[in-house]
């Protein structure tokens, strides 16, 4: 997958140009990266409505784990990179046409907000916390009086980064199940998803998790039509696309997706979060945890199901 990962300039030279299908590292990163959109999507979304007091644990306590997610997937990804000491590479060569330098830059600019962001909420964590140097204090203090634009920047990028972790695939006209343009708002869909499971796991305010669980059913009837419409599309179009449906149709991967993904991922925490918003008890975990599995699951699967999508000769 990674000599299709990049093809254009300079980019050429980061990668590795033989293929190996067990390679984890790009699904990983494109489920963090997803996972952290999410995340902060809602933490900008929050504060710009005013609803910090609401919202603690999205505005102020998860983008620290979206800081996390953020360094995990880099990390992943730097080491799918065959020369990885050339990553400089993918910020001198700008081709608005390469998703992966889309990426690159995006990715440059929300890192560094997301770490902002958590320094200036640090002591919601660590009450004790206390910058040693003051002129971090008058930056930190700059940033808090222009919360509200830096908010704004944050979820333009998070849209962005949600939906590049899904382009990156559709870009490469090679793998016919990849080429599809319902992958960029699938992944955007999937990494809300998991943004707000990962907030409502993390939350002890029952307002704050209803709210979300509301939010988190409509995202994953949107997956779920969004996968619907994205079978009927292959299954309309020519043949290497009805071949590229059909591995999840009968093929070697229909178990794995339509009991992980659809089932697990998505209908199940679908009918738990609808019944938990009815009054019925139940642990509140198991269905946000449902939902990163799937957002997980379904990077894994696409990822690796589309190298056996080809074209035919």
């Amino acid at each position: 997958m990674r000599e299709e990962l990049i093809t254009s300039g300079r980019m050429n030279y980061l990668v590795d140009p033989q293929l190996h299908i067990w390679h984890w590292q790009i699904p990983l990163y494109l489920f963090l990266g997803g996972l952290a959109a999410g995340i902060m999507f809602f933490a900008a979304l929050y504060t710009i409505r005013g609803k910090t007091d609401k919202f603690q644990t999205a505005v102020k306590i998860a983008p620290f784990i979206a800081a996390i997610a953020l360094v995990i997937g880099l990390a992943a990804l730097m080491l799918d990179l065959n020369h990885k000491l050339y990553f400089w590479r993918l910020y001198t060569t700008i081709r608005l046409e390469s998703p992966m330098s889309w990426g690159a830059w995006v990715l440059m600019v929300i890192t560094p907000i997301t770490f902002i962001w958590c320094a200036i909420n640090i002591n919601v964590l660590f009450p004790k916390w206390d910058w040693k140097f003051q002129w971090i204090k008058e930056i930190l203090n700059f940033f808090k009086k222009n919360i509200i634009i830096i908010s704004w920047i944050t979820l333009i990028l998070s849209i962005i980064l949600g939906v590049y972790t899904g382009i990156l695939f559709s870009a490469f006209n090679a793998r016919p199940l990849w080429n599809t343009s319902i992958l960029g708002p699938l992944f955007l869909s999937s990494g809300l998803s998991a943004g707000a499971a990962a907030i409502i796991l993390m939350s002890k305010s029952h307002f704050e998790r209803n709210s979300l669980a509301k939010i988190d059913i409509i995202i994953i009837l949107i997956e779920l039509f969004l996968i619907v419409h994205m079978f009927m599309g292959f299954l309309a179009s020519t043949q290497v696309q009805i071949d590229a449906a059909n591995l999840f149709l009968g093929g070697p991967y229909t178990t794995s997706f339509w009991l992980f993904v659809v089932t697990l991922g998505l209908v199940l925490p679908l009918i738990l979060e609808s019944l938990e918003l009815k009054g019925y008890k139940m642990p509140t975990f198991i269905a946000p945890s449902l939902v990163l599995f799937g957002s997980l699951m379904l990077r894994f699967i696409i990822a690796y199901a589309g190298q056996e999508s080809r074209w035919l000769y």
